[in-house]
């Protein structure tokens, strides 16, 4: 099978004076992920001042990863950041915002994680709680980041419901999954384009699908943590390489 190029937009590190400059970072486990189903991951510099090189590479692309991260910047999405936000990615917004909608007009299959499950409504036109604790009171914990003491980026937090006759659905293979959770940020207004396949049991939208035949899934929680232990997570990652393949 040929190796599809799989594009993956990299997170500002700052610099630290005297010591480091800025840096272009992403986690290992995202890269092993892909590479584990035979895809050739490319790790995508922030440089949206340089539209060529950006659509360069854009254009070497068989399919794009939207990885986790920091927070979407609210005036992406028409809001004013509050105390609530922390911190954020000018940069990698505006290379991810290019890069989905490159994906979208080449019909690109995209998959997307955690930050990526907003990024990509944001896209698309819609909102997100800049803190879900704080504006859905109502809300279970979601925010289950690795401590000290439970360093685990693996825990098990809750169970998703998971639509059936949906992608989503017959990808992972069962109405229930139970998913890691490290998010305090989450889809507000869904944007139009997207239906949700999968929910959290307080009803925050944990998966959704586009709505035009395009292979476009994303997801609240981290499949890549779970991939080796959960024969569902890994054929995410495979299904979204066959589609990039195809």
């Amino acid at each position: 099978m040929r190796r599809p190029v799989i594009g993956v937009a990299t997170q500002t590190l700052p610099g630290i004076a005297g010591h480091r400059p800025n840096c272009w970072i992403m986690g290992h486990h995202y890269v092993e992920a892909l590479r584990k189903v035979g895809a050739l991951p490319w790790l995508i510099p922030l440089i949206p001042h340089d539209p060529d090189t950006m659509q360069a590479i854009f254009d070497k692309l068989d399919g794009v990863f939207l990885t986790g991260g920091v927070d979407v910047d609210p005036a992406c999405y028409g809001e004013t950041k509050t105390a609530l936000c922390g911190s954020t990615d000018p940069d990698r917004d505006a290379v991810e915002l290019l890069l989905l909608r490159h994906a979208m007009a080449k019909h690109l299959p995209v998959l997307a994680v955690c930050r990526g499950i907003q990024i990509v409504n944001v896209a698309l036109g819609g909102t997100l709680y800049q803190d879900l604790s704080a504006q859905v009171p109502a809300s279970m914990k979601h925010d289950y980041f690795p401590t000290a003491v439970s360093p685990s980026r693996a825990y098990l937090a809750h169970d998703v419901m998971i639509q059936q006759g949906s992608r989503l659905g017959d990808i992972v293979g069962g109405p229930v999954a139970a998913v890691n959770s490290m998010h305090h940020q989450a889809i507000k207004d869904l944007a139009q384009g997207l239906k949700p396949t999968a929910h959290a049991p307080d009803g925050v939208i944990e998966g959704v699908e586009g709505t035009n035949g395009q292979y476009l899934i994303a997801v609240q929680w981290h499949p890549e943590e779970l991939a080796e232990t959960q024969p569902g997570m890994k054929r995410l990652f495979s299904s979204f390489v066959s589609a990039a393949v195809a």
